[in-house]
């Protein structure tokens, strides 16, 4: 895998969401339309939401998670710092690393794409380790593959218990 293809060819992409603060689902929601209404990027594919129980620091509210598959021309730290961008202008502040937040997006994977920065690891280091990543990512991109596995064969031996699927 490259670290990045130069050219301007559109590439797919997974990211991740999360909230425990407000309206979560709702706040989830408008991100991907905002991700969507962006020139660059167009939202494939959308997960359910799930509750899923904190990870990390534990005494704090359940989050919300879904996650969406992205088609895009930006180059990988282009996209994080639209999501980033995109997080603070719905109103997410900083806080306490795994606290409570009003919006987190991850760019967890991008088709070919192998990096290693201060900013950004592709694929994300971890994100074969929590539920709350990959069984919405199960649902929407199943046979995607991450260090040798699908995502359907990682969400299977993760520990899931907890994490429910919300109504539409």
């Amino acid at each position: 895998m490259s670290a990045w293809r130069s050219n301007s060819a559109v590439t797919r992409s997974a990211l991740a969401f999360g909230s425990n603060l407000g309206d979560s689902a709702g706040m989830i929601g408008r991100a991907i339309d905002a991700l969507d209404a962006m020139v660059d990027v167009s939202v494939s594919a959308r997960s359910s939401f799930y509750a899923t129980p904190p990870w990390g620091v534990e005494d704090q509210p359940d989050f919300v998670n879904a996650c969406a598959l992205v088609e895009t021309e930006l180059a990988p730290l282009d996209l994080l710092t639209a999501c980033k961008d995109l997080e603070v202008a719905l109103g997410r502040v900083p806080g306490e690393r795994w606290g409570p937040r009003l919006l987190d997006i991850d760019v967890l994977w991008m088709d070919g794409v192998a990096l290693e920065s201060e900013r950004l690891t592709l694929p994300h280091p971890r994100m074969t380790e929590r539920a709350f990543v990959l069984v919405p990512l199960a649902e929407i991109a199943p046979d995607l593959v991450v260090g040798g596995q699908s995502v359907e064969a990682w969400a299977r031996n993760v520990q899931a218990g907890g994490i429910i699927k919300l109504e539409a």
